[in-house]
C-alpha cells in the first residue's frame, strides 16, 4: 500500500475490500470488485464513487465575477445561482492549465471544483490574476468537503430515497444547496464523469462516511456497487470526457482537444490565452484529438506513437483500452490534422510492431 493522503472515506475502502493505489498523492481505490464489474454496474444500474480527493475553492466578493472572467475560457457571466458550468483555464500560449466546474452559489459567490493534482497550482494561478484594486477573496476549502458521486440509470431513484426534495426537478448542470439526504446536508448537483445520469454530492468531510453508508443501504436492492478509479477512467473515456495530463495538458489547447464549446472567444472580457486561441482558430488547427479503433489485434495504450502509412510519426495516443461496453480496442489520439478524417487508416506502435487502426466517431458511448 502507498502512503498517500487519505480522504474521509478511507475506512470504507478496507471494509469494502478495495484495492488502493497512489493517485496524485492520494491513496485511492482503483477497484472494489473488478473494473469491468463496476463499469457494467454504472452502465446498467448504478455505482457509488468517492471523489473526495478533488480540490475545492471559494471565490467571493464584489469582483469575483470579474476575476473569473479574466481566467476562464467560458463565459461565467451566463451563470445564475444554482447553475454549474464546465470551463477551462489556459496559459498565454493557449495550453490548458486545468479544466474545472464552477458552481454559482449566490451573488458574488462561486464554488470551484479542481482536479486533485492541480489544486495548489490552480488556486495560485487564479490568485495571480487578482488586480490591486479587486475586492475578492480566493480560499482553498478542499479540506472542508467530501465529494461522493452516484452514477447510472437508476441513480436518481436511489438518491431520492434519502432526499428531502424532488430530484427530477434538478436538470443537467443544475444543483441545489442544503439538501437533506438522510441525516446529512449537502449540495447535490446533476453532473458526473461517466457519461451516465447521476449526481455529485458535496458534504462536510465529517459527514462523508455516514452518507456513504446511507447511500449503499438505499441502493442495496437496486444494484448499486462501490466503484474505484479504474471504472471511473473507462467510463469517462468511453464518453470522451477528458483527463487532465492526457487529453489536455499545458501544451494541448481546448480547441485541439475538441472542447471548443467551453471556449467563448468573443466574450466581452479578455481572458488569458484568448489571443493564442483566436489565432489557432483563425489559422486552422494543425492537430486534433480523434477516436481510433484497432483493426489489428492490440490495445492502443497512453503515449504510444501513431504513424502514417509511410511510417512517419503523426501523433500519440492519449488514452486507450479495451472498451468494456463495446468489447473493442479503442483509443483517443492527438494526431496531425490531415490524418483526422473518419475511417482514415493509422498505425499505432505497440511495442515492436506497428498495428493498423482507423479513425472513428466519438464518443464511443452515448447514453440513449
Amino acid at each position: 500500500m502507498s502512503k498517500g493522503k487519505h480522504t474521509p472515506l478511507f475506512p470504507a475502502y478496507e471494509k469494502e475490500g478495495a484495492k488502493t493505489v497512489d493517485f496524485g498523492g492520494w491513496e485511492m481505490p482503483v477497484q472494489f470488485s473488478s473494473i469491468k464489474e463496476e463499469h457494467y454496474a454504472v452502465r446498467n444500474q448504478a455505482g457509488l464513487f468517492d471523489v473526495s480527493h478533488m480540490g475545492e475553492a471559494r471565490v467571493k466578493g464584489p469582483d469575483a465575477l470579474a476575476l473569473l472572467q479574466r481566467v476562464m475560457t467560458n463565459d461565467v457571466s451566463k451563470l445564475t445561482p444554482d447553475r454549474a458550468q464546465y470551463t477551462l483555464m489556459c496559459n498565454k500560449q493557449g495550453g490548458t492549465v486545468d479544466d474545472l466546474l464552477i458552481y454559482h452559489l449566490a451573488e458574488n459567490d462561486y464554488f470551484l471544483v479542481l482536479n486533485a493534482a492541480n489544486q495548489e497550482k490552480d488556486i495560485a494561478w487564479i490568485k495571480e490574476h487578482i488586480q490591486p484594486e479587486d475586492d475578492v477573496e480566493v480560499t482553498d476549502v478542499s479540506d472542508d468537503y467530501a465529494l461522493l458521486a452516484v452514477q447510472g440509470p437508476v441513480a436518481e431513484g436511489i438518491v431520492q430515497k434519502l432526499a428531502d426534495l424532488e430530484l427530477s426537478e434538478i436538470r443537467f448542470f443544475r444543483f441545489r444547496q442544503q439538501v437533506k439526504l438522510g441525516n446529512v446536508k449537502g449540495l447535490i448537483s446533476r453532473t458526473g464523469y461517466t457519461g451516465e445520469d447521476g449526481f455529485e454530492i458535496y458534504c462536510a468531510a465529517e459527514d462523508a462516511y455516514e452518507l456513504w453508508e446511507a447511500l449503499l443501504e438505499a441502493g442495496r436492492g437496486e444494484g448499486l456497487v462501490p466503484c474505484g478509479l479504474g471504472a471511473r477512467d473507462t467510463l469517462r473515456f468511453e464518453a470522451r470526457l477528458p483527463l487532465y495530463g492526457q487529453e489536455i495538458t499545458e501544451t494541448i489547447s481546448p480547441l485541439e482537444a475538441g472542447l471548443g464549446f467551453a471556449v467563448k472567444l468573443d466574450k466581452d472580457t479578455a481572458f488569458t490565452g484568448q489571443k493564442a486561441l483566436k489565432k489557432q482558430k483563425e489559422e486552422g488547427l494543425t492537430r486534433k484529438l480523434v477516436g481510433i479503433q484497432m483493426v489489428d489485434k492490440g490495445i492502443p495504450r497512453t503515449d504510444y506513437s501513431v504513424h502514417d502509412q509511410a511510417g512517419n510519426e503523426i501523433g500519440h495516443v492519449t488514452t486507450g483500452t479495451q472498451s468494456p461496453t463495446l468489447g473493442e480496442n479503442v483509443g483517443l489520439a492527438l494526431v496531425d490534422i490531415e490524418h483526422t478524417n473518419l475511417e482514415q487508416p493509422l498505425w499505432v506502435q505497440v511495442r515492436k510492431k506497428r498495428l493498423k487502426a482507423v479513425v472513428r466517431k466519438t464518443p464511443f458511448y452515448k447514453r440513449m
